[in-house]
């Protein structure tokens, strides 16, 4: 390590193309499908592939702009680094980057509510008691706080692990949903059918449930702020991140269609252990208890990345002087953020303690539904800032079409629950004022507050 090095240590590049095609997968296929699909065919009943086809082509549409960004700024913080960039107001740039924050946490939350219940499904706890759940969730949080901690080399290697299991799991109930309709069973006539109230439009319904099944789809803008720690991020990250993105869509395409076809649509959206269901009712000698355990080792991977996302994001964004330099610490022998490992950790708590999971499930989404908006109207006002090496472009009309559709999404024109909304406004009020304080503290500091 250099002397510079040893003053201010720097974040370490372990990840290459099929790491970071990992990490991609591994945070996209995480909490949304094994824990949201009933509720998402609750909102829109039997065709509850349909929403998930649609958040999967708006995160594609997104997805470009991203990598127009992070090819051009390599660095960690992403999508509040980029408005940092674009529009240079300081009180945008913060709220942008505790809204991701919040995102990423919000995400881990409901990952960790979930493998709470897993566990106790696994396990055949009989643990009625909402506390003792709690408990567990907490418990959890602090073990992936303690795998973040010890280096991004570990966690990447826990996320392949996990990436993995998760992957066998949404693999199995394909093949069993396959095996089941090959066999006489099931019904495949659903998955036409809507779940549509009297007096409103199937298309209400369809975009309803595509607000909460963008949760599912969300995750490849976390590997945005693992830029600094990826190997040649300019020239993988395009061609990773695509891959990544077709495969998860596909995959959630068809776990949704065995899901509905085995189930249907009001017994899946009982309960918070939809493909528990799905697995039963294709195979019903399939012991339960391992898939049970394959669901909370899949959770467990998107509390993981997401808990990563978050840290690195406040190490970026106070490296831009827009935070607290405090929060971008980096710990000398693990050289990880551990002042923003330890930050993040305590939201997390609240979160756990205070949320449910679907309301963590679609604020997660609102909120960087938010964000995407951000990030691309961000990519045409920086089409002015050129820099000196080659980068991904993406094609003009996309980002224009990709700012309207999460826009719409965001508003409560989509049919998104009153929820979401209050979750989301007391986040970004406690985020109003963490801007006001850093403001302040800031407000003599020569070059703190600065457009970039």
């Amino acid at each position: 390590m250099t002397e510079t090095e040893e003053e201010h240590p720097t974040l370490n590049r372990v990840i290459g193309p099929g790491l970071l095609l990992l990490f991609v997968v591994g945070d996209i296929l995480g909490t949304g499908v094994y824990a949201l699909t009933g509720k998402v065919a609750n909102e829109v009943g039997g065709a509850v592939w349909l929403p998930f086809l649609v958040a999967f082509v708006v995160a594609l549409l997104t997805a470009f702009s991203y990598l127009e960004l992070v090819t051009k700024y390599p660095r960690a913080a992403g999508a509040a680094l980029y408005t940092h960039k674009a529009f240079g107001i300081h009180f945008l740039t913060f709220m942008v980057t505790f809204a991701v924050m919040c995102s990423g946490l919000t995400s881990a939350s409901s990952a960790s509510k979930a493998f709470a219940g897993n566990f106790a499904e696994a396990f055949d706890l009989s643990i009625a008691d909402g506390f003792a759940l709690t408990a567990i969730a907490l418990g959890f949080i602090v073990l992936v706080a303690l795998v973040n901690f010890r280096g991004v080399g570990e966690s990447v290697k826990a996320n392949v692990v996990l990436t993995c299991v998760e992957l066998t799991g949404l693999l199995i109930v394909i093949g069993i949903g396959a095996w089941a309709l090959g066999g006489g069973n099931g019904d495949l006539s659903r998955l036409t059918e809507f779940n549509t109230p009297p007096g409103e439009s199937i298309a209400l319904s369809v975009t309803a449930g595509t607000a909460l099944a963008f949760f599912a789809m969300v995750g490849f803008e976390d590997s945005v702020n693992m830029a600094e720690e990826t190997r040649d991020p300019v020239r993988i990250f395009p061609k990773v991140m695509l891959t990544g993105l077709c495969i998860t869509g596909l995959i959630y395409v068809l776990v949704a269609i065995s899901a509905v076809a085995l189930v249907s649509p009001a017994e899946l959206g009982e309960g918070d252990t939809p493909l528990l269901k799905v697995v039963s009712a294709g195979a019903p000698g399939f012991p339960l208890s391992i898939f049970a355990f394959i669901t909370m080792f899949a959770v467990a991977n998107s509390a993981l990345i997401n808990m990563m996302m978050a840290s690195r994001l406040l190490y970026g964004m106070a490296n831009e002087k827009v935070l607290p330099s405090v929060l971008g610490r980096v710990h000398r022998k693990r050289r990880t953020p551990w002042v923003g490992i330890v930050f993040t950790t305590v939201i997390a708590f609240g979160l756990i303690w205070f949320a449910d999971l679907t309301a963590l499930g679609g604020t997660t989404a609102l909120l960087l539904l938010c964000v995407f908006t951000v990030v691309n109207v961000a990519v045409l006002v920086l089409r002015r800032d050129p820099v000196e090496h080659k980068h991904f472009k993406a094609p003009t009309v996309i980002p224009i079409i990709g700012a309207l559709a999460c826009a719409f999404l965001a508003s409560p024109f989509s049919g998104r629950a009153a929820a979401d909304y209050r979750v989301a406004g007391v986040l970004l009020l406690i985020g109003i004022v963490l801007w006001a304080a850093t403001y302040a503290a800031n407000r003599f500091v020569p070059g703190v507050i600065t457009r970039r």
